[in-house]
């Protein structure tokens, strides 16, 4: 980046913030919410996908802009500008428009966008986790090492695409892309919860942090095709044998609560994210996920980090059983819009964006 957040603002009308994010991946919650708190709102949008929020019109934004492909809108950067635009990442923001393109543009975003570089490279994500002190799968370098069931999955935010699970070198082998950059970790058996969280570096009504304070604000599990699927027609070994081999793309989202005695441990580790992300990048800000195995002795296993807002967020726009005691009807989106009105107010918002 060439630029700071305070040149970014100059110009800007602090009394008149807008609020913008790409048409897909949370956006309904994300408008709904910054409705709630009093905020314009600008969808980035394909003209094809304008008359679905007709359909939902306290998720409609209160304006379009329409373009042709998505790697476009740094074009749209100066009129975003002149609207007062904040921008929402979230994970079809990175994914549509390219990690280079993102880190470059010119509007002013929600968060810090020095840590896609870390979210999005396995190893650095690997350096933060368990410098975190985490406890992660173990990760295999050499392929010809596997000797245990493992997933192999592909740098970037795809929604598990492309994500496969192999046994031996022979079936990585034929499954892989080697075009592709990739990790390789043990398969861990256990229960998944994604642990969404938020952290805010100038409020302390909350879990509190050497800066700021820390919220769970709900849980989710992913609907996978088609690894959730496969027990219905046999065992993975016996699909294999006929070429048919468990994928992982998301195709929704469960809701989940967590048992009771497991919360403590969860808030240290979102604590100890925070608190390494500030050493290593100046800190993740606003909305985080932690992807987690739980195993049958209760153990956490962390297997990747989403720094930004989550579509497993989606299934709580009026709240979570987590939120609703901070606050009722409180989403993820709302919480955002929060922060960026709670910023505006007190002359913070350089803390918030970059």
């Amino acid at each position: 980046m060439v630029f700071e957040i305070r040149e970014l603002l100059e110009g800007y009308d602090k009394e008149k913030l807008s609020i913008a994010t790409i048409c897909s991946h949370s956006s309904l919650q994300i408008f709904n919410g910054a409705r709630k708190e009093g905020f314009r709102t600008i969808g980035i949008a394909k003209e094809e996908n304008v008359k679905f929020y007709d359909a939902f019109p306290l998720g409609k934004p209160d304006e379009f802009m329409i373009v042709d492909d998505y790697k476009d809108i740094p074009k749209l950067a100066e009129e975003l500008r002149e609207k007062n635009a904040i921008i929402i990442p979230h994970g079809s923001f990175v994914e549509y428009l390219g990690a280079k393109k993102f880190l470059d543009l010119k509007v002013p975003i929600f968060g810090n966008r020095k840590v896609l570089l870390w979210e999005s490279d396995r190893e650095l994500e690997r350096k933060w986790l368990e410098g975190a002190g985490l406890d992660m799968p173990k990760q295999i370098g050499d392929p010809k090492d596997i000797d245990r069931p493992v997933i192999v999955k592909y740098h970037g935010a795809k929604g598990g695409k492309g994500f496969f699970i192999a046994k031996t070198y022979e079936e990585f082998e034929k499954l892989v892309d080697w075009s592709k950059p990739f990790t390789i970790q043990e398969f861990v058996m256990g229960t998944r919860y994604y642990l969404h969280y938020f952290y805010s570096p100038i409020r302390e009504d909350g879990y509190k942090l050497s800066k700021g304070s820390l919220q769970l604000l709900s849980m989710d599990r992913r609907d996978e095709t088609t690894i959730d699927e496969l027990q219905r027609i046999g065992s993975i070994s016996e699909l294999e044998e006929i070429g048919i081999h468990p994928t992982f793309v998301v195709t929704g989202n469960i809701p989940i609560v967590i048992r009771e005695s497991l919360l403590p441990e969860v808030f240290r580790m979102g604590e100890r994210i925070v608190e390494k992300s500030i050493e290593l990048f100046g800190g993740v800000i606003g909305p985080f996920c932690l992807e987690t195995v739980v195993t049958e002795d209760l153990k956490f296993k962390v297997f990747e980090i989403s720094a930004r807002i989550v579509a497993g967020t989606n299934p709580y726009i009026s709240g979570s059983p987590y939120s609703d005691l901070i606050q009722p009807d409180l989403s993820t989106g709302r919480r955002i819009a929060q922060e960026i009105k709670y910023a505006q107010k007190h002359d913070l918002l350089e803390e918030i964006l970059s």
